[in-house]
């Protein structure tokens, strides 16, 4: 049996449900406005493994810029190769310009050696204008280690989950 829901706690329960709504869509806005401005598709990623210690650590949260024409040898640049759906941070050891194209090759910092293993079958370097996301120009350390937690845990994801809908239930005004 379903209660039956009065005025008032109906109006009440539309105006949660566009709340919520509109937290939404504000976030998405913000974020698309962030893409817009960076000229990146993903303006902010977090830092997934060590490869970048010292310069960076895992849970990282490193924010890119993409306006720049051409990158130097030495940034630190946010890439994705075919085939993988992880967006890889590494510095720029070596590149390539023409009048058309930069080519870069890349290595991570703690890593002996550069990253042709990591790129497609038969390829050797990067083309700017089509893998990389961006570069970084900042970095707030250890906060995304939460989204750490949540992508490697599943406990995580529906001890949040159970979290948030028990707030949702109690915050009645």
């Amino acid at each position: 049996m379903l209660p039956q829901l009065s005025g008032a706690n109906l109006r009440q329960s539309l105006t949660q449900a566009l709340n919520f709504c509109l937290v939404l869509t504000t976030t998405f806005m913000f974020w698309k406005g962030l893409s817009v401005v960076t000229n990146s598709p993903s303006p902010i990623v977090v830092v997934l493994s060590g490869s970048m210690e010292p310069a960076f650590q895992r849970g990282d949260i490193l924010f890119l810029w993409n306006r720049e024409a051409r990158v130097k040898v030495g940034d630190i640049v946010v890439y994705n190769v075919k085939g993988r759906d992880i967006p890889i941070v590494h510095r720029v050891v070596r590149n390539h310009v023409s009048s058309k194209k930069q080519l870069l090759l890349t290595k991570g910092d703690n890593n002996a050696m550069d990253d042709l293993d990591l790129y497609a079958h038969r390829q050797y370097y990067l083309d700017r204008e089509q893998e990389v996301i961006g570069s970084v120009k900042a970095y707030v350390p250890w906060i995304g280690y939460v989204t750490i937690l949540l992508s490697e845990n599943l406990w995580a994801k529906y001890m949040l989950l159970a979290g948030m809908g028990f707030l949702a239930v109690l915050q009645r005004d």
